[in-house]
């Protein structure tokens, strides 16, 4: 696991670089794509590049980590909707390649079943951006769930409600009380993981993600036993971390041929 403490600025344009290594090394990567507010300065900064740089997207293809079940389709708030405005439309990535898990679904447990296979067809993800909760929690997998989990339906917790409802006019009663996510197991499968977190109110859910013991009530925990994490942190939410001093030392002498 690689840690990088930096201005928030500076770890959008690495996620960002990252992101383009890849898709100039391989047209046709498959993308893991979160949403929320902690990766609008990675996707603002794609999005710069493709319009001032020419860098392409035509052949890529993305995956969502999860949906609200039962928002209508269109609604502002649905993932699938923010991804299209704040991503897909502002590049030359087709909208078709975008694929989310379908939180209308009749049958939501063959809708999950249906989007583990689509990410198999598609060869599995390359890059995976990622966020962490308040309580550890990635994608929607809260405190409990099973680190091999696959995605699947899960209820929220008041917590990740509240945390939230900035994005539903700040009505707690407004968020979905279950939502389709992947699961840990099926995170843990890409091939590189990039997770961003910005801010003091991250700072224990970062200390536990990187140096604490491997533990379902703090999910993101699993990601110690990937091979390839990248963890992107400024310093407020690095400012639990008790080997902050020795992230940044290997940071500042990381040479220059070792991509992230």
């Amino acid at each position: 696991m690689e840690v990088v403490i930096d201005r928030s600025e500076t770890l959008a344009a690495l996620a960002a670089d990252a992101i383009e290594a890849l898709v100039t090394r391989r047209s046709d990567a498959v993308l893991g794509l979160a949403t929320g507010s902690t990766p609008s300065a990675v996707y603002d900064e794609l999005v710069r590049r493709h319009a001032e740089e020419g860098l392409s997207f035509a052949g890529v293809r993305g995956f969502l980590l999860d949906e609200y079940v039962g928002l209508p389709e269109g609604h502002p708030e649905a993932y699938r909707t923010v991804i299209e405005r704040e991503l897909v439309s502002r590049l030359d990535l087709p909208t078709e390649s975008v694929l989310g898990p379908d939180g209308r679904a009749e049958d939501l447990a063959a809708a999950c079943t249906g989007y583990e296979q689509a990410i198999a067809d598609a060869g599995g993800i390359d890059l995976q951006i990622l966020g962490i909760g308040t309580d550890g929690h990635v994608a929607f997998n809260e405190p409990g769930s099973s680190l091999a989990s696959r995605t699947r339906i899960k209820t929220l917790t008041e917590q990740t409600r509240r945390d939230n409802a900035r994005f539903f006019d700040d009505e707690v009663d407004a968020v979905p009380q279950h939502v389709l996510t992947q699961g840990l197991g099926t995170i843990m499968a890409a091939r590189h993981l990039v997770l961003l977190a910005m801010g003091r109110s991250k700072a224990e859910a970062v200390h536990q993600l990187v140096e604490g013991p491997i533990s379902a009530m703090w999910p993101a925990t699993i990601l110690q036993m990937h091979p390839h994490v990248t963890v992107l942190v400024d310093g407020g939410a690095a400012s639990r971390l008790q080997l902050a001093a020795y992230y940044r030392e290997t940071w500042q002498s990381k040479p220059d041929w070792q991509p992230l």
